[in-house]
């Protein structure tokens, strides 16, 4: 293999072209910003959702995730690393696994001593959330990996709000939104389509569910990330979920997301942005 071969190969969700505006899943964007800090080269391969649970399952790589009556939850990303000959199948862990296998590499992804104060009860969720693996309870990662769920839980319990503008590979949109509908347990893809006043409640609910999270942003006024200038983990974290709602909401919804909370989280976004390329 020669030098300038990429060791690391990622897997996302395809989306309709160009993928660069579309690819919106939020852990695989977790994921894109982690080695896109680290500054280590790697490649994408793209996977229909109707295949990820294939592609998972021949990559030997186990569901992460469980539904609530206890069948296997595929999803993505998966990190391969022909390097170490390593396989992460979690977008947290591969986070750790970077900060730890390419620790001079890029930035600090995970500074000690960040305040990650956030918390949500909200959790009407429409698919299940990632349990800490034993890498994510170790103590240096911990508070991480909790803020990584309670901001999971509140985006997810307000993501029906983007659902339909999924921007589906037309070549295989039926059967994406078929799988879709299978795990969220719908009983079509029109059930999704929430409108008029109903609309409206869950985007008031979730502009309250974001108050304590936008707290964490105005703390250190040098930069729009929880550092300031310096961006960690914890940010790529909400910017996952950032530029889904970005990709997905009609646009007069996402330029009021921009804007709630004085705006930090459309600075935020804008500070991510070099961190969403696509490779």
């Amino acid at each position: 293999m020669s030098a300038s071969t990429p060791t690391l190969t990622v897997y996302d969700i395809l989306m309709r072209e160009p993928v660069s505006e579309n690819a919106c899943s939020p852990n695989p964007t977790k994921t894109r910003q982690t080695l896109n800090f680290k500054s280590v080269p790697y490649k994408t391969t793209w996977i229909d959702m109707p295949d990820i649970a294939k592609t998972r399952k021949s990559l030997g790589i186990p569901a992460g995730r469980k539904f609530a009556d206890g069948s296997e939850f595929y999803t993505l990303p998966v990190l391969v690393d022909t390097a170490t000959n390593s396989k992460i199948g979690d977008s947290f862990d591969i986070a750790v696994y970077m900060h730890e296998t390419y620790p001079s590499a890029g930035g600090d992804l995970f500074p000690q001593g960040v305040e990650l104060d956030f918390r949500t009860s909200n959790t009407a969720m429409l698919v299940p959330l990632s349990e800490l693996s034993e890498v994510a309870r170790r103590e240096k990662y911990i508070r991480y990996a909790e803020f990584n769920t309670h901001v999971d839980a509140a985006f997810t319990a307000h993501t029906i709000l983007n659902v339909m503008g999924l921007p589906f590979n037309p070549e295989t949109a039926e059967a994406s939104k078929a799988e879709f509908c299978r795990r969220a347990g719908m009983p079509s893809f029109e059930a999704f389509n929430v409108t008029g006043e109903a609309r409206r409640g869950i985007m008031d609910s979730f502009e309250k569910t974001l108050g304590d999270l936008a707290r964490l942003f105005v703390r250190d006024q040098t930069g729009p990330f929880i550092l300031g200038d310096k961006p960690c983990y914890a940010d790529f974290i909400v910017g996952g979920w950032l530029r889904m709602f970005s990709v997905c909401l009609p646009r007069e919804e996402w330029e009021e997301v921009r804007g709630w909370h004085g705006g930090v989280f459309g600075e935020l976004f804008d500070g991510l942005r070099g961190f969403y390329e696509i490779k």
